[in-house]
């Protein structure tokens, strides 16, 4: 490379940029930008940038990290024929027909929530054991007051008493959300990474949990307090499992698809407010009755431009670089409130009155027509959400707004509805316009709901 000479007091000295290239079994750098490939075996796509000035030297490493995984709607994934679950995660189709003639077993460690279990633990069973699986199943309380790192230490113990081969064994996870989050942040930090597979059973998850690369439990009182942006391997995405879903809890799932409408997608909005009942009554099944072959291609309708919307949003920005965020809309307030009143509030319950607050400051600061506001409230109720909390105080928005600046830079970032299905950031709304559209929110609202939502 060659001396550098420093003139004077300049202490900028000179930067030298490498590639890295492998040899045989050693990598190498190499002074430069351009490299003759056809003298090496591998080019790596790092960089390393040596700086050396008189304070010393200085090596920067530019390494980009690229993680590729799968979300993949099946049918019947319990049944012993598809085996999806066991192989789907792999890319490599050459991969999967050596592991299908091998005749080795299959070993996997599957955690699932233990609501889940009592409806679906024969079928898990029969499943692994007649694809020959060795395995191991960990039924657990992934409620939201568990959701701590006792609990993630719990599912590490077991884990490692089971010896997984961690290149080649994923950590399946079947649950909702919280399981999801849960086991993710468990598998991300054992050997520093071990793959792992996510299978919603949620409305919610299905939409939301099961799609992005976020893992986490809570902590000093706070949501998702720790955690790591880790994405599964792959995630397997079932409709029937939601059959068994309470129908609360499709009501809870149906507030984060109706963000995605509100943020990005007028169409999903017109569908969720002219079938939203329908959904809510055959919980995104084919029915046979009244609704009829209608009521499935909604359901597969709405999933879809939930979960692609969804992709669109999260695909580019996995580590949350980028601080402004649509997905964020109804997380402002939400973790707050979900956390004061726990357990009483499900998490799209909570996020759903954050959305109604601000629609509300969408309406007051000149975003939205009342015509809008109304139509949007409307969903809501038809959905069967809360759209009003007592405990959602201009205390703990205005908290809850100040914490955000703390974590976004010095800006509040909040994504707001500028018409049906589009959507902006904004960062200088006016106390003045907040404690109106609250003092509104309250007194148009607060008459018909009790914030108090039934089990």
């Amino acid at each position: 490379m060659g001396k550098v000479h420093f003139e004077g007091n300049n202490t900028k000295g000179k930067k030298t940029e490498f590639s890295l290239v492998r040899v045989k079994s050693t990598w190498k750098r190499k002074l430069g930008k351009k490299v003759n490939k056809d003298t090496v075996d591998c080019v790596s796509a790092a960089k390393i940038y040596e700086s050396i000035t008189e304070k010393g030297t200085t090596w920067t490493v530019v390494s980009p990290i690229v993680f590729t995984y799968k979300v993949t709607e099946t049918r019947n994934l319990l049944d012993p024929c598809n085996d999806t679950l066991l192989l789907g995660h792999l890319t490599d189709q050459q991969q999967v027909e050596d592991m299908k003639i091998s005749g080795k077993p299959l070993k996997r460690f599957v955690v699932v929530d233990q609501e889940v279990y009592k409806i679906y633990g024969s079928k898990i069973t029969e499943y692994l054991e007649a694809n020959n699986v060795l395995y191991k199943i960990l039924a657990l309380p992934t409620t939201e007051e568990n959701k701590s790192m006792e609990m993630a230490l719990k599912i590490l113990e077991e884990v490692n008493n089971f010896s997984l081969d961690r290149r080649r064994e994923p950590i399946i996870a079947i649950g909702g959300g919280v399981c999801l989050d849960i086991v993710g942040l468990a598998a991300s930090l054992y050997r520093r990474r071990t793959p792992y597979i996510r299978v919603p059973t949620t409305l919610l998850s299905y939409i939301d949990a099961s799609v992005g690369a976020k893992t986490g439990v809570n902590f000093a009182n706070c949501k998702n307090k720790l955690g790591a942006y880790i994405p599964p391997t792959a995630a397997f995405l079932d409709l029937s499992f939601i059959q068994t879903v309470p129908r609360r809890h499709i009501s809870n799932g149906l507030a984060e698809m109706l963000k995605m409408a509100l943020m990005k997608h007028e169409g999903l909005f017109e569908l969720l407010e002219k079938h939203g009942p329908m959904l809510l009554d055959t919980k995104f099944q084919a029915d046979n009755s009244v609704y009829g072959c209608s009521s499935i291609q909604a359901a597969s309708q709405a999933t879809r431009i939930a979960i692609m919307t969804m992709l669109e949003e999260l695909a580019p920005n996995l580590w949350e670089d980028d601080l402004n965020r649509l997905v964020d809309f109804g997380h402002l307030i939400s973790p707050a409130l979900e956390m004061k009143v726990l357990p009483s509030l499900l998490h799209g319950e909570a996020v759903n009155i954050d959305m109604s607050y601000m629609v509300y400051v969408s309406q007051e600061s000149g975003l939205l027509t009342e015509e809008e506001k109304q139509r949007i409230i409307s969903c809501m109720v038809g959905l069967e959400l809360p759209v009003w909390h007592e405990e959602c105080t201009m205390e703990l928005i205005q908290r809850s707004l100040q914490d955000r600046l703390k974590h976004s830079g010095g800006l509040v970032r909040m994504p707001l509805p500028v018409g049906l299905g589009q959507a902006e950031i904004f960062n200088n709304t006016s106390y003045e316009i907040l404690h109106r559209a609250y003092e509104k929110w309250c007194d148009e609202l607060s008459v018909s709901s009790n914030g108090i939502c039934d089990p």
